[in-house]
């Protein structure tokens, strides 16, 4: 009589099971980070922000050219802290760039651990999705659930506390919509993607990294290219074009038309510049700028491109990682 050995089946829930339990150090940084941003964004957008609000409301109430204590401190406070939590929001999608690249995929591919477990009927291709799928929902949930709550800390503060950050500053933009959360999901695998194509820890790490940083980058210079901006022409008689928003273009109409640059000189009330229009012949201002009432579309736009990389940076893995793992299995 002869017996066959039957190799050991792995089920995705045990693969996922784990990699949970492989890397548990990292599921409990990630979730105590996320506890602790979330309770510290609850803070400021709650207690933080109506102290803040008491003490500017103590400022606007003290008759002018009178002297009167007010909770100045609270103010600051909210600033500082309003400023420190959104760049933690921020940094997220680095970190997590970092650890897919060094300890999710490059660690395991130099070591000789994901050869391991190919061997343990786990296929490259389960293994590899088992590394982003499990990641990338605890990922999602965690920079999603922040960034709504960094939200609702800069709606607690707008316009109740003296110099909040605006709309459009460089932090609020980014960390108050869904654009971390498609960064740290291209820093998901982004970072797998060059651990899967260097298989050394230390590269996957400084090549996911730059990775993420340069898809940032020309997040910051498309976005704003590929959705309409508006414009608007100004009078001479206003100092300098008009509306305010994230601006793209500005300065001077001739009256044929063309557009040159602003001299920067003022009205046309101003004798020496009337002097200046009048010889560059130009009749107004123009500004092109995309107003806050673009806020969501340049978010959306601009986490539909990141999604797509990052759709593209797992796609681009996985073919790379079936081809060298036939390759070497047809050269045995």
């Amino acid at each position: 009589m002869t017996t066959t050995a039957l190799a050991p089946t792995v089920s995705a829930p045990h693969l996922v099971r784990w990699l949970l339990r492989l890397h548990r150090p990292a599921l409990a940084v990630w979730t105590a980070a996320v506890v602790v941003l979330g309770a510290a964004l609850l803070w400021l957008g709650g207690p933080l922000a109506d102290a803040a609000a008491a003490g500017w409301q103590q400022y606007k109430a003290c008759p002018a050219g009178t002297s009167c204590a007010w909770d100045q401190a609270a103010v600051l406070r909210y600033q500082d802290v309003y400023l420190y939590l959104s760049w933690a929001v921020l940094v997220l999608p680095f970190a997590v760039a970092a650890w897919s690249g060094a300890a999710l995929i490059g660690r395991e591919v130099e070591t000789g651990t994901a050869r391991l477990s190919w061997t343990q009927a786990v296929s490259p291709t389960r293994w590899l999705a088992a590394k982003l799928a499990a990641p990338g929902v605890l990922i999602a949930v965690g920079t999603g659930l922040l960034a709504l709550l960094h939200r609702r800390a800069w709606l607690a503060g707008e316009h109740r506390v003296y110099a909040a950050r605006s709309w459009l500053s460089f932090e609020t933009y980014y960390a108050n919509g869904p654009l971390p959360v498609a960064l740290a999901l291209a820093g998901l695998t982004g970072g797998a993607l060059i651990g899967v194509a260097r298989g050394r820890a230390l590269a996957a790490l400084g090549g996911g990294l730059s990775l993420t940083l340069l898809l940032w980058g020309l997040v910051q210079l498309a976005v704003p290219r590929l959705y309409p901006a508006v414009t608007t022409y100004t009078g001479l008689r206003h100092d300098g074009p008009g509306g305010s928003g994230l601006s793209l273009d500005s300065g001077l109409v001739t009256a044929d038309g063309t557009r040159v640059p602003d001299v920067y000189c003022g009205t046309i009330d101003y004798p020496p510049c009337r002097a200046v229009y009048d010889r560059l012949d130009v009749v107004s201002f123009y500004h092109v700028y995309h107003p806050e009432s673009h806020y969501w579309p340049l978010q959306l736009v601009g986490t539909g491109l990141v999604s797509a990389v990052a759709g593209l940076c797992a796609v681009a893995a996985f073919a790379l990682l079936k081809h060298r793992t036939t390759a070497k299995a047809v050269a045995v």
